[in-house]
């Protein structure tokens, strides 16, 4: 693995996914002697929770909760 000038690195596919990393999570560098482990950051919320937050707001169907409900529930 090579480090940019901009010194970032490319966390290989196999690594994100046995951390379970997805784009937008934070991750910590934890020093060791002379090593360096990489680890989700504390701080950074599940994946649905950030998915709800994003897309919060962002709907345009101009229904009540209880009017979705009554289609889904007779639909």
């Amino acid at each position: 693995m090579r480090i940019t000038e901009k010194g970032q690195v490319t966390i290989p596919v196999e690594v994100r996914r046995r951390l379970g990393l997805q784009p937008g999570d934070e991750v910590e560098f934890i020093i060791e002697g002379n090593r360096a482990r990489i680890v989700r950051a504390a701080s950074t919320p599940p994946r649905g929770r950030r998915i709800v937050k994003r897309l919060r707001g962002t709907g345009d169907v101009d229904l009540s909760t209880d009017e979705i409900m009554a289609l889904t529930r007779n639909g």
